[in-house]
C-alpha cells in the first residue's frame, strides 16, 4: 500500500544500488526507468503476440473458406467469435484487477491463448474454429486494461503515455511483425501451420516473463509523491496535500461510466475497434476478391495499415504528453487530440472507399484503418482520468469492456453485407462507407464534449 513505502536515498553507485530492496520504490530513479521500460517492451510483445492470435483468422481466411466450406456469412460470425466472451472476460477481472498482481493475471492469460489453438490444431473443423476464437477471446478480453495498468504503475502520470502508447502499439505491431511471416508459413505449409506457430510463441514468452515480471511502484498518487519526493503532508503546503487526497478518494464507478468524458471517449475507441477489426477480418479478403491480390500479397498489404497505427498509437500518445507539458489541460491535450484522431481516421476511409485506383485505395485505407487502433491508448488515458488510480484497473477494465464490442459487431455486420450485396465489391463498399461516416460523426461529438476538468470536479477528483 502507498502508506507503507518507506523511501531511503537513492546509492550513486552501481554495487550499493544491486544491494537495495526488491521494492521498485527504494530503487534508484535509473534503475527503476530501466526496468520500467523493460517491462514496458515484454508487454509491448504479449500486444503483438494477442494481436498475432486475432489477426491470423483474416490472414488465412480464403485458404481456409475454401478447405472447410464456409459462407462469408459463416466466417463473419467466426471473426466476431473471439469477441463474444470478450466483454464478460473482462467484467469478472474488473474486480480482481485491483487485488492481484498484474504479473500473474498476464502469465495465467497468455498460456489460455496458446491452450486455445489447440483445437484448431488437432480437429481442424468449423466447431473447433468456433471452440478456438471463443476460449482466446475469453482469455485476450482483459489484456489492454492489465497491460495499461501494469505500464503506468511503472513512471509517473505525466510521463506514463509513451510507455503506455509503446505498448498498446502491439496491437499493430503484431501484424507488422507477424502477418507477413504468417502469410509465408500459410502459402508454404498450410493454414493449419500458422496456428501452431502462434501458439508456440505465447509459450515462449510465459516462459521468459515468469522471471522478468514484476509489479511498479506508483500505486497512488501519494506514493508517487513520495517516491518523487513531492511532500503531501507538510504543514507549508496544505493544499497540495488536500488535492492528493481528493485525487486518491474512492469514486463509485456508476459515477465515472456516466460522465460525458468517459461515454464519448469509449466511443470513439468503440468504433475505432469496429473499423480496426473490419480491416483485420476482411480486408485481406477485400484486396484478394475485389483488388486481385494473391494470398500472400493480401497477407502482407495488411501490414500498411498495422505499420502506420503502430507509429500513430506512440505519436499521437507522444504528442499528449508535449501538450500537457507545456501547460494543455488533459481537455485539449488528451481529449481533443482523440477526437481530432477519430474524425481523420474516418474521411480517410471514406475516401478510400471513393478512391478511383487500387494504390489510392491502399494509401488512404493505410491511413484510415491505421489510425483507428492509436485511439485505444488515448481513451485509456482519457478513462483513467475519471477514477482514483487506486480504482484504474478495474475502471479500465469497464472501459475495455465497453469499447471492444466494437470488434463484436463489425465482423458479423460486413459478413451480412457482402453476402447479400449483388457482387462482394458493393457490400465491401458499402460496409467502409458507413464504418467512415459513423467515425467521423463521433469524433466531431467527442470534440465538443469531452472535458476531464469539467468532470474530475464534479466526481470530487480535483478541488480546483
Amino acid at each position: 500500500m502507498a502508506n507503507q513505502i518507506s523511501i531511503r536515498p537513492s546509492s550513486p553507485t552501481g554495487s550499493a544500488d544491486k544491494m537495495q530492496s526488491a521494492d521498485p520504490a527504494t530503487w534508484s530513479a535509473r534503475r527503476r526507468k530501466r526496468y520500467g521500460w523493460l517491462i514496458t517492451v515484454m508487454l509491448l510483445i504479449l500486444m503483438m503476440i494477442s494481436w498475432a492470435d486475432k489477426a491470423i483468422l483474416g490472414i488465412v481466411a480464403m485458404p481456409l473458406m475454401e478447405d472447410l466450406n464456409i459462407s462469408e456469412a459463416q466466417f463473419g460470425l467466426l471473426g466476431s467469435a473471439v469477441f463474444m466472451l470478450f466483454g464478460i472476460a473482462q467484467l469478472v477481472a474488473a474486480p480482481i484487477a485491483n487485488r492481484v498482481q498484474a504479473k500473474w493475471i498476464l502469465l495465467i492469460l497468455c498460456v489460455i491463448w496458446s491452450i486455445a489453438q489447440v483445437p484448431v490444431i488437432i480437429f481442424a473443423s468449423l466447431p473447433a474454429l468456433w471452440l478456438s476464437r471463443l476460449l482466446l477471446g475469453a482469455g485476450e478480453g482483459p489484456l489492454a486494461p492489465i497491460t495499461m495498468h501494469a505500464v503506468y504503475k511503472w513512471f509517473p502520470a505525466a510521463k506514463g503515455a509513451t510507455p503506455a502508447a509503446l505498448a498498446s502499439a502491439g496491437v499493430t505491431l503484431g501484424i507488422v511483425a507477424f502477418a507477413p511471416v504468417l502469410a509465408w508459413i500459410t502459402a508454404s505449409f498450410g493454414w493449419k501451420s500458422a496456428f501452431i506457430f502462434v501458439a508456440l510463441i505465447g509459450v515462449v514468452w510465459a516462459a521468459i516473463w515468469l522471471f522478468i515480471g514484476k509489479e511498479g511502484p506508483y500505486t497512488s498518487v501519494k506514493a508517487e509523491r513520495e517516491i518523487e519526493g513531492y511532500p503531501v503532508d507538510d504543514i507549508a503546503d496544505p493544499v497540495a496535500a488536500a488535492q492528493a487526497a481528493a485525487a486518491d478518494s474512492k469514486v463509485k464507478y456508476r459515477r465515472s461510466l456516466l460522465t460525458p468524458s468517459w461515454i464519448l471517449a469509449v466511443l470513439c475507441s468503440f468504433f475505432g475497434y469496429w473499423t480496426f477489426t473490419v480491416a483485420t477480418t476482411w480486408l485481406p479478403a477485400y484486396f484478394e476478391n475485389v483488388l486481385g491480390a494473391n494470398t500472400q500479397q493480401s497477407g502482407s498489404l495488411i501490414a500498411l495499415p498495422a505499420l502506420w497505427g503502430a507509429i500513430a498509437t506512440v505519436g499521437l500518445s507522444w504528442l499528449t504528453e508535449v501538450l500537457g507539458s507545456r501547460g494543455w489541460s488533459t481537455r485539449y491535450s488528451r481529449g481533443l487530440v482523440l477526437s481530432l484522431s477519430t474524425i481523420f481516421s474516418g474521411v480517410m476511409v471514406l475516401l478510400g472507399t471513393m478512391a478511383s485506383t487500387p494504390l489510392l485505395a491502399i494509401v488512404c485505407f493505410t491511413f484510415g484503418f491505421g489510425t483507428a487502433p492509436a485511439l485505444f491508448a488515448l481513451t485509456y488515458l482519457v478513462a483513467a482520468e475519471m477514477t482514483s488510480i487506486g480504482q484504474r484497473g478495474a475502471m479500465l477494465q469497464f472501459t475495455n469492456a465497453f469499447l471492444t464490442t466494437g470488434g463484436l459487431c463489425a465482423p458479423m455486420f460486413v459478413g451480412i453485407l457482402v453476402g447479400a450485396a449483388a457482387t462482394p465489391a458493393m457490400g465491401y463498399e458499402l460496409s467502409f462507407l458507413i464504418t467512415g461516416g459513423v467515425m467521423s460523426g463521433i469524433g466531431l461529438l467527442a470534440a465538443l464534449g469531452i472535458n476531464q476538468q469539467r468532470d474530475r470536479k464534479k466526481l470530487g477528483l480535483d478541488l480546483i
